[in-house]
């Protein structure tokens, strides 16, 4: 059993990996703001592609969907990936995304716990830094980013294909 599953916080929530049981909750959390409106289907059945999805990062080690577990109901989520590659003397480097926490449970400090429980992942593992990306309509998450010693850094780019 990973060391995760014993990180309890106040003794009430567990920072653990994400189950196939949990996809439900983290699909709701992910289409659960403005943004996620527009890119996932609230209320999505899990067995589609999002299924699929999970599976594919369960089963990858480079891979990792965290969550956040209050008396067994999932509050917060993220996925966690380690990146090979050539720059920084071939160290690798984490990426953080899909950072969300339920509606009910904001303001408890779940995100952080939750980055913080990535951050350490990170460097127990020697990666050389931790990036993450936050659209730029959100500026309520940059303000978190921020509070937690993330700098803005560069500017991003994407080519959507479909």
């Amino acid at each position: 059993m990973s060391d995760e599953r014993h990180n309890t916080i106040d003794g009430e929530i567990l920072i653990r990996p994400a189950a196939a049981e949990d996809l439900s909750a983290i699909l709701a959390m992910l289409a659960g703001d403005p943004l996620g409106q527009m890119r996932e289907h609230k209320g999505a059945d899990p067995d589609t592609a999002y299924r699929a999805a999970f599976r594919d990062i369960d089963c990858d080690q480079r891979n990792h969907i965290l969550v956040a577990d209050r008396h067994g109901e999932v509050i917060g989520c993220l996925q966690l990936t380690f990146i090979p590659g050539l720059t920084y003397t071939g160290r690798e480097r984490a990426q953080i995304e899909g950072v969300r926490v339920s509606e009910a449970a904001r303001g408890w400090g779940i995100g952080r716990r939750l980055v913080d429980h990535a951050v350490a992942k990170a460097k127990a593992r020697g990666c050389v830094l931790v990036q993450l990306t936050s659209d730029k309509r959100r500026p309520d998450a940059i303000a978190f980013y921020e509070a937690l010693d993330f700098k803005l850094s560069h500017e991003g780019f994407k080519l959507w294909l479909s």
